[in-house]
């Protein structure tokens, strides 16, 4: 059911955990809506990219972070704003800064480790692959101190079902997160 809302909701957690499909159902839930790919603002670097794991990339990934912040914070003006990106809990006072917002939604989506790794194996035509980084990134979203009420720990084999059920926990407000 479309609903008339003016809300950030970030959808986040390490490669091959789904929240580029759960992001577009969830996207099309909303009228109007907008939905924000962060993996795009990286693509803009042309030369002098640093990969945003290597700990030589924190300047580039916090500038890259604030950009986005910014567009998907402005949008809200307008429309429910979905942000599909890996976006760690270690970012996100940054990111909620950089909106201009008082909060957003934060879901973390964390399946088993397991089915990530399987995921991102088994991608055709996806630019990433690396399956020592996808096992390093769960390590650091599973170690992260963040509150349970953010984690999605489902495997989500249907994103259509996830979406839904993030929609349910939207209208509870269990997944609003305040920078300050």
């Amino acid at each position: 059911m479309p609903r008339n809302r003016r809300d950030l909701i970030v959808i986040t957690g390490p490669t091959g955990e789904g929240k580029s499909s759960v992001s577009e159902h969830l996207a099309n839930r909303f009228e109007p809506s907008a939905l924000v790919p962060g993996d795009s603002f990286f693509a803009m670097i042309k030369q002098g990219f640093v990969l945003p794991w290597l700990p030589q990339s924190r300047h580039q990934n916090t500038v890259v972070i604030e950009a986005a912040a910014a567009i998907a914070g402005r949008l809200t003006d307008i429309c429910s704003v979905v942000y599909d990106g890996v976006l760690g809990p270690w970012l996100l006072p940054t990111f909620v800064l950089g909106t201009g917002l008082p909060d957003i939604h934060y879901v973390i989506l964390l399946p088993p480790l397991e089915v990530c790794l399987e995921r991102v194996q088994g991608r055709v035509g996806h630019g990433f692959s690396d399956l020592l980084v996808t096992r390093d990134l769960y390590e650091q979203f599973a170690n992260a101190v963040v509150e349970r009420r953010h984690l999605i720990t489902e495997p989500g084999d249907h994103p259509a079902e996830l979406a839904e059920l993030i929609s349910r926990r939207l209208d509870d407000g269990l997944f609003r997160y305040a920078a300050f």
